[in-house]
Order: structure tokens, then C-alpha cells, then sequence
């Protein structure tokens, strides 16, 4: 048995499922991302097996298990679940122990949680009506322009005369994109139009405290996005080690607590 303990903290979101796991010490030693697929349960278990081998321990050394995020309740090995925006906001004053806004773009929905100097939340938004400001929104607007979502990052970056998209729903933006490209616009700059109203409709769900953070799967593969967010707000935005995994991280640190409460 590991002189060590462990506790994980699990992440099943509608695209993708994290698991990260936290020594004593508060270090995270392993962490997995996978797609979430149809079987979240089986997804879980992927993702745990495949995070403890990163530091050869067994299952059987992890002491505790919270999970979070839209199928928490698919997890066959936790021990608790938590809300989504209890973990993030946990996960990222991990990172940045001070009064803060985050700004969480997720596959699905977008957050925006508000923590005083304590850690503790104020207030938090979350849109949910469309996917508009979504991953869901750059995947589809990425197979309406035939390209690998992973290529978009890098295509923005290279755009010379941003292409402005006038709508945030997807369907007429799907539309927009189709007439720029009829009209001979560059690939680069209608992409870089996108990303542009994935950041003006996320700032615009609620004013901002001096400290933002950015996180979420469409951060951690989309750092262009921070970049035109820190232009837009006329400074710099802090953004976590690993940005898609603050939920599971703030998972973990809840499993952490449950256990020490018991002791």
C-alpha cells in the first residue's frame, strides 16, 4: 500500500470526461481526458484506469472520489457528487487564490462565476438556452467550413481583416459563413470572426471583476480566444495550467475535504 493518499476528482461533461487524481499534498499526479461517448459509466472507468497508471498506484489507493459535471451520477466509484459550478470555482482558486471572475467556456453551456478573496461564490450565470459562444458552436461551424476544429486556433491567428459574424445563433451564423465564403472571403478571417463572437457573447453575460480567469476544453485547445479577450478588455487574463481540468481538480480537493471531515 502506497505510503501516500489519493483522491479523484471526476468530470463528466457532454463532449468530454476528465479524472484527476491528488496526492495529500495537494499535487496532481495523473489526470485523464477522453470523449465522452454514450456510455459515460465506461468512460469513467477509461479514465481512472488510465490516470493511475500515470503514478502506479491501484484504484484501491485512491481513498476518496467526488464527481461533477452533466453525468456525475453515471460515476460507479464515487463516493459523493458536486455542481458544476461549486467545482470550478474550487478548481480555479486552486490556481489563483484571490478575488476572481471566471469565465468557463464548455462544450455545451458557458459560466461565469464570481469568487470574493476567500474562495467563497457571489454569483454566478450560466447560458444554457443555445449553443451559441459553445464548443458546440465552433464544432458545427467547423464542418460548415470543412476543416478540422483542431486547425481552427491557428487559423484565426493567421487572419489579416477579421470577417465580422452578425448573429450568435448558430443556425444564421451557418448562414453568414456560407455567404462569406460564396463571396470569396478567406477561410482565416471568417474563423477569426468566429472566435470573435464566441468572446462577445460570453463578456457580454455579465460585467467582469480586475481578475479573470479563462478555463474549459475550448480554452485549453483555443488560447487565441484568451488573446482576443484580453484585447477586447484591455488586459491580461489568467489562465490555469490546465484549463479543461479545473472541474475534476475542484472535484478532487472536495474529495480531499470529505475524507479529512471524516477522520
Amino acid at each position: 500500500m502506497s505510503e501516500q493518499s489519493y483522491y479523484a476528482g471526476v468530470d463528466i461533461g457532454s463532449s468530454r470526461t476528465k479524472v484527476v487524481i491528488l496526492n495529500n499534498e495537494k499535487e496532481i499526479v495523473g489526470f485523464d481526458v477522453r470523449h465522452s461517448g454514450t456510455d459515460f459509466t465506461n468512460t469513467a472507468d477509461l479514465c481512472l484506469k488510465a490516470a493511475v497508471e500515470m503514478e502506479e498506484i491501484s484504484k484501491e489507493d485512491i481513498k476518496r472520489t467526488v464527481s461533477t459535471g452533466y453525468g456525475r451520477k453515471n460515476v460507479s466509484y464515487t463516493n459523493d457528487t458536486k455542481t458544476e459550478i461549486g467545482c470550478h470555482a474550487k478548481g480555479c482558486y486552486y490556481y489563483f487564490p484571490q478575488e476572481i471572475t471566471i469565465i468557463d467556456i464548455g462544450g455545451q453551456d458557458n459560466k461565469i462565476i464570481k469568487l470574493n478573496k476567500e474562495g467563497k461564490r457571489v454569483n454566478f450565470k450560466m447560458n444554457r438556452k443555445c449553443a451559441a459562444g459553445t464548443g458546440a458552436f465552433l464544432e458545427e461551424m467547423s464542418m460548415r467550413l470543412d476543416i478540422p476544429i483542431e486547425q481552427m486556433n491557428e487559423l484565426a491567428s493567421q487572419s489579416e481583416d477579421m470577417v465580422k459574424v452578425g448573429s450568435f445563433c448558430t443556425v444564421f451564423a451557418a448562414t453568414e459563413v456560407l455567404e462569406n465564403i460564396r463571396h470569396g472571403k478567406k477561410v482565416t478571417d471568417i474563423v477569426k470572426g468566429l472566435f470573435f463572437s464566441v468572446i462577445q457573447r460570453v463578456l457580454e453575460m455579465d460585467n467582469l471583476t480586475e481578475n479573470v480567469v479563462m478555463t474549459g476544453g475550448v480554452v485549453a485547445h483555443n488560447l487565441y480566444l484568451v488573446k482576443m479577450a484580453e484585447e477586447k478588455l484591455g488586459r491580461k487574463i489568467l489562465v490555469p495550467e490546465y484549463p479543461q481540468l479545473t472541474g475534476a481538480i475542484g472535484a478532487a480537493l472536495f474529495a480531499m475535504e470529505g475524507e479529512n471531515a471524516a477522520e
